[in-house]
C-alpha cells in the first residue's frame, strides 16, 4: 500500500482543523463579545440620556403651561434658564420646540440662539409632535468638517394632559463610545494571535496521540483483508479510539442481538397500538392501511378486516380533497365533519410521516381523536361573544348618533335636545341591565355559586310581588290572582325567586295589550308547587317555544329591542330555578297567549313544622 504524505495524512488535517476550529470560534466569541459590549455601552449611555431627558421635559412641560404674571420671566427666558442648567460637555445642543406652531422657543447652544423664534425643518421633531412618540437615530454630525463625528439625536414629547405641546431635541455625542470600540478590537486581535500560536504547539502535540494507534488499528485491519479474522484488534486504551476497537470486535455479535430487539419492540409496539384509546391506523408507503387499532374501527364505524389495504384517503372519505402525497406533507390537523341533520360528529386527524433516517418513507400514521364536543362548546362560545357584541354595539351606535348630532349644535333646540338626551339615557340604562344580566349568568355558572334559602310562605311572598307591579304599571292591564288562601311553605333563596318572578311578569307585561289580562296561579302537588304566569299577548310560535329561554335568543328582535329587553330575562329565569331543583317551561297559542309555568320543590312535612 502506497504510504500516505504528509499534507495528505490525518496528523496534518488535525491540526489545520484544530487551529481553523479556535480561529473561527476566537472570531465569532469576539465578535459577539465586541457586538454586545458595543450594544450595552451604548444601550447604558442612552438610557443616562434619556433620564436626564424626561427630567428636561418634566420641568419643560411646568414651564409651557404655567400661567404668567408680568414680573414673571418671558417662556423663552424660563426655557433658556433650564437648558443651561442641563447643558454637559456630552450634549452638543438641547433645543425645545412648541408643539403646535413648530417653532423653536430655545436652544442651549450659544452660537444657535438666532434660532429663536424660528420654526425648525427637522422632519423627526416633526414626527415626534405629530406622532406622539420618541424619534431617534445615529448619525454623522456634518458641521464637523472632514472630521467624522458621530452623534445621537433624539426627540421627546412633551406632553400635557395627554396632547402634545411641544418636543425636547436633543444632540449628544457617542464618537467616545466607537472609539473605545476600536481600542478593544485592537487587544481582541492581538490575544488571537497569540492563542493561535499556542494552539499550533498543542495540535501538534495531541494529534500524535491519537494518529499511532490509529496506524496501529490499520496495520490489523489490513491483516482481517487477508482473511484472518480470529485475531482482534488490539485495545491501546479505553478513550474513543480503543472504544471504536472494541466496537469493532463486537460488531457482528451486536448486529444479531439489535435484529432480535427490532422484531421484539415491534410486537410491543403493535400491541401498544392495539390497546390505545385514541384511534390509530397505519399505512404502507403507497397508503394503504396495514394496522388500525379497535378505537379507530369504532369511530369510523367500519370493521377491521374489510379495510385493511384499503387507501387511507378512501376509508377516511376525503379522496376528493386530499391525495396520499398530499398527507405526507400535511403540517396542519384536518378535520373530518360526519355530522348528520339529526347528530353532530366530527373529528380530527393527525398525521406523521414514518420515515427512515435516510429520508425514505415508510408509510404514515394516522391519529383520530372525537371533537365533537369541543366544536359544539366553540360554537356556542363564539355565538355568545357574537350576541354579547351585537346587544352592545346597537346601543352604542344609537348613542353616538344622538351624541353626534347634539355635539352639531341640536344642544340648543329646545325641543330635540330633550328628546335626544332621554333616547340617550334609555339606551345606557339598557346597557346597564344587559352587563348585570351578563354578570348575574357569570355568577351561576360558577362553581362556588350558592343560594341563601329560607322557609317562606309563598302565595304571601307571591302577592306582594304582584302589588309592586299593580302599583308601579302604567298600561290598562288587568291582574287575576288565583292564590290558595292558606299557606305553602317552601324553602327557598327569595331574592333569586323575586328576581325570577320579575323577569317573568316583565315579559308578561311588555307583550299584553291595553285592557288585556295577567292571570296567576299557584298549585299545590304532593312534591312541588307549580307557578303560572299567564298573559294575553301576541303569543309564541310553536317551533320557537323551545328556545325561549336560551340566552339572547328573540322570537321578534325587531320589537323585543323597541321595548328594552336583553334576551337574557327568561335565561336568567331558567337558571336559578334550575339551581332550587325546579322546572320551567312555557305554552303558547298564536294571538292568544302564553303561558309560562315553573316548579319549586314542596315538602308537606317539612311545611306542617313551619304552619
Amino acid at each position: 500500500m502506497k504510504k500516505v504524505g504528509f499534507f495528505r495524512s490525518i496528523h496534518f488535517k488535525f491540526v489545520i482543523i484544530y487551529i481553523l476550529l479556535i480561529l473561527i470560534a476566537m472570531q465569532i466569541i469576539g465578535v459577539y463579545f465586541v457586538k454586545k459590549l458595543e450594544d450595552t455601552l451604548m444601550t447604558n449611555y442612552q438610557n443616562s440620556l434619556k433620564q436626564r431627558v424626561n427630567l428636561l421635559v418634566y420641568d419643560i412641560e411646568e414651564e409651557m403651561v404655567k400661567e404668567r404674571g408680568k414680573e414673571d420671566p418671558t417662556e423663552e427666558e424660563a426655557i433658556w434658564k433650564i437648558l443651561d442648567d442641563y447643558q454637559t460637555s456630552d450634549i452638543s445642543e438641547i433645543r425645545v420646540i412648541d408643539g403646535g406652531s413648530f417653532r423653536i422657543l430655545g436652544t442651549s447652544d450659544p452660537d444657535n440662539q438666532g434660532l429663536v423664534g424660528q420654526r425648525t425643518t427637522e422632519l423627526k421633531i416633526k414626527r415626534s409632535i405629530v406622532l406622539d412618540k420618541e424619534e431617534s437615530i445615529i448619525q454623522v454630525d456634518t458641521k464637523r468638517g472632514k472630521e467624522v463625528k458621530r452623534v445621537w439625536v433624539q426627540s421627546t414629547p412633551i406632553r400635557s394632559k395627554g396632547e402634545v405641546i411641544g418636543a425636547v431635541y436633543l444632540v449628544a455625542q457617542v464618537e467616545n463610545i466607537f472609539s473605545q470600540m476600536k481600542d478593544i478590537n485592537k487587544i481582541l486581535a492581538t490575544g488571537t494571535a497569540i492563542a493561535l500560536i499556542f494552539t499550533a504547539i498543542l495540535g501538534i502535540l495531541l494529534a500524535q496521540t491519537i494518529t499511532r494507534p490509529i496506524s496501529d488499528m490499520k496495520k490489523q485491519a489490513l491483516a482481517m483483508t487477508r482473511g484472518n479474522f480470529t485475531r482482534k484488534v488490539k485495545v491501546y486504551g479505553y478513550d474513543e479510539i480503543g472504544q471504536l476497537a472494541i466496537t469493532f470486535n463486537d460488531l457482528t455479535k451486536k448486529l444479531q442481538e439489535a435484529n432480535a430487539t427490532t422484531e421484539g419492540e415491534k410486537r410491543k409496539l403493535s400491541s401498544v397500538i392495539s390497546y390505545m384509546t385514541d384511534g390509530v391506523i397505519a399505512t404502507d408507503r403507497k397508503g394503504k392501511i396495514i394496522l388500525i387499532n379497535e378505537p379507530a374501527a369504532k369511530i369510523l364505524d367500519v370493521s377491521r378486516e374489510t379495510v385493511l389495504s384499503d387507501p387511507i384517503v378512501s376509508v377516511l372519505g376525503i379522496e376528493d380533497e386530499y391525495t396520499f402525497e398530499d398527507l405526507l406533507e400535511q403540517q396542519e390537523s384536518v378535520i373530518l365533519d360526519y355530522s348528520t341533520k339529526n347528530k353532530p360528529y366530527i373529528l380530527r386527524a393527525n398525521f406523521s410521516v414514518i420515515q427512515k433516517d435516510s429520508g425514505f418513507v415508510n408509510g404514515l400514521i394516522a391519529v383520530l381523536h372525537d371533537i365533537t364536543e369541543q366544536e359544539k362548546i366553540e360554537m356556542e362560545r363564539r355565538e355568545f361573544v357574537a350576541n354579547v357584541s351585537h346587544e352592545l354595539r346597537t346601543p352604542l351606535t344609537t348613542m353616538r348618533s344622538y351624541l353626534d348630532a347634539l355635539a352639531e349644535g341640536a344642544w340648543k333646540d329646545d325641543e330635540i335636545a330633550p328628546q335626544f338626551l332621554q333616547t340617550t339615557q334609555t339606551e345606557t340604562e339598557r346597557m346597564i341591565r344587559l352587563v348585570n344580566d351578563l354578570l348575574q349568568l357569570s355568577k351561576m355558572d360558577s362553581t362556588d355559586y350558592r343560594l341563601n334559602k329560607e322557609w317562606i310562605d309563598f302565595p304571601t311572598f307571591f302577592s306582594r310581588i304582584i302589588d309592586r307591579f299593580e302599583f308601579t304599571k302604567n298600561q290598562n292591564v288587568t291582574f287575576v290572582r288565583k292564590l290558595p288562601k292558606t299557606s305553602i311553605f317552601v324553602e327557598i333563596d327569595e331574592d333569586k325567586v323575586t328576581q325570577v318572578l320579575y323577569n317573568i311578569i316583565s315579559n308578561a307585561m311588555k307583550y299584553s295589550p291595553e285592557g288585556g289580562r295577567i292571570v296567576f296561579k299557584v298549585k299545590e302537588k304532593d312534591t312541588e308547587i307549580v307557578v303560572s304566569i299567564s298573559d294575553e299577548g301576541v303569543g309564541i310560535p310553536k317551533n320557537n317555544l323551545d328556545k325561549i329561554f336560551d340566552r339572547f335568543y328573540r322570537v321578534d328582535k325587531a320589537r323585543t329591542r323597541k321595548l328594552g329587553g336583553t334576551g337574557l330575562g327568561l335565561a336568567i329565569a331558567k337558571e336559578m330555578v334550575t339551581a332550587h331543583g325546579g322546572r320551567i317551561w312555557a305554552t303558547s297559542v298564536e294571538g292568544k297567549g302564553t303561558t309560562i309555568y315553573f316548579t319549586l320543590p314542596y315538602d308537606r312535612n317539612a311545611e306542617d313544622d313551619w304552619s
